[in-house]
């Protein structure tokens, strides 16, 4: 395993969660500074993931024509410049338009860096590499929202500043990363087409549902905190942190995981995991119980993200690994765009509370579901068959 191209993608995969996560302290700030309301001091978390939703199978059509290395070099640099630009705006519509242009390349960085990964490794070497891409990126949700907190004690705009690292890692990118251009078809001949079977679109949803459930994280767990009492930035850090570190550690053990439980049985433990967490997101009665269920959301997060993308991005030749991973990228944003317009409203309607015993029955749903189906490696079935 050479150690520069891994070490260039790990970074990249850190910037995945800064997108939201380096906001997640400021929530409360931007609420009162710029005058928001609860939803609208989300969608400046969540706005971009919209624009990678829609752009993300673009980004994946042009790597199956000519590689990945130029699309996550270019993405990195308008990641870092229009992230940056947040820190100069001082309105809320100015300061959504830069998250919007700020989706065009964070979906650049994250399905590049996705087929990336998966196009360089095989097998084992593949899940332990999968594994150290989920602790890479909980390490970029731990340090993220420490400066997200830290920065956010001097003002709201400080903590965009962060994203500038994207512009010196899009051109070590560029210089540094070996591609691995897909072979042209034969003249006249047509490209393979990419249709998404029944397991893999339940990967997709189940990616979406993913997604939602850490947004209302990442969106709703200040509120809560608020609601408690807690609402120093540096103190409502710790949370993003714990859920972050969670993911970081099964990401150390994640290929033992893999060769021990398998697919469903891992898929099936987050679910139980996550059923957990939002019952006592919503029950729990103070700052500590709210901490450990942010932890045992960790824990389930850190065993389905690597092991979904693999599912639907490790079975596919590699002349469609694009397309299949700009799936992936497609159904992780939607979901993150649309966890705060559907929690919300119940959220002002009703409570958080309930909002959260809401998700938890969503969960167990989930589970009941997984528990029913039975899942199989799509690689080693792509190789049998």
């Amino acid at each position: 395993m050479r150690a520069a191209p891994l070490v260039l993608l790990l970074l990249a995969s850190t910037l995945t969660v800064m997108a939201g996560g380096v906001l997640t302290p400021i929530v409360e700030l931007l609420r009162g500074d710029l005058g928001l309301t609860s939803t609208q001091a989300g969608m400046v978390v969540t706005a971009h993931t919209a624009v990678i939703a829609v752009s993300a199978p673009a980004v994946g059509w042009a790597m199956d024509r000519w590689g990945y290395r130029v699309p996550l070099g270019a993405g990195l640099l308008l990641y870092g410049a229009a992230g940056g630009a947040g820190a100069l705006t001082d309105s809320y519509p100015l300061l959504i338009a830069t998250r919007l242009v700020f989706g065009l390349g964070a979906a650049a960085v994250f399905a590049a860096s996705t087929v990336a990964m998966l196009s360089l490794y095989r097998g084992a070497l593949r899940d332990r590499a999968m594994g150290w891409r989920s602790t890479a990126v909980s390490v970029g949700g731990v340090v993220c929202p420490l400066l997200g907190g830290a920065l956010g004690g001097l003002s709201w705009s400080a903590p965009f500043a962060v994203y500038l690292v994207g512009v010196p890692l899009g051109a070590a990118v560029l210089a540094l990363l070996p591609d691995a251009r897909p072979e042209a078809p034969a003249r006249g001949a047509r490209g393979p087409r990419f249709r998404p079977s029944p397991a893999v679109l339940g990967f997709l949803l189940l990616t979406v549902a993913t997604s939602m459930m850490l947004y209302t994280l990442v969106v709703f767990v200040p509120q809560r905190l608020a609601e408690l009492g807690v609402t120093h930035p540096s103190l409502v850090s710790v949370y993003p942190v714990s859920w972050s570190g969670a993911m970081g550690l099964v990401g150390v053990v994640y290929a033992r995981l893999r060769a021990r439980l398998g697919y469903s049985w891992m898929l099936r433990l987050a679910a139980a995991l996550w059923t957990a967490s939002f019952a006592l997101l919503a029950l729990g009665g103070g700052p500590v119980p709210v901490w450990v269920a942010v932890v045992l959301f960790g824990l389930g997060a850190g065993i389905a993200v690597p092991a979904l993308t693999v599912l639907v991005g490790g079975g596919v030749p590699a002349a469609l690994r694009g397309r299949a991973t700009a799936l992936v990228t497609t159904a992780t944003f939607a979901g993150q765009f649309l966890a705060p317009l559907v929690l919300g409203p119940v959220v002002e309607a009703l409570s958080i509370g309930t909002a959260y015993l809401l998700v938890s029955a969503g969960a167990g749903v989930l589970l009941a579901v997984l528990l029913a189906v039975r899942v199989t490696d799509p690689e080693a079935a792509r190789e049998d068959a």
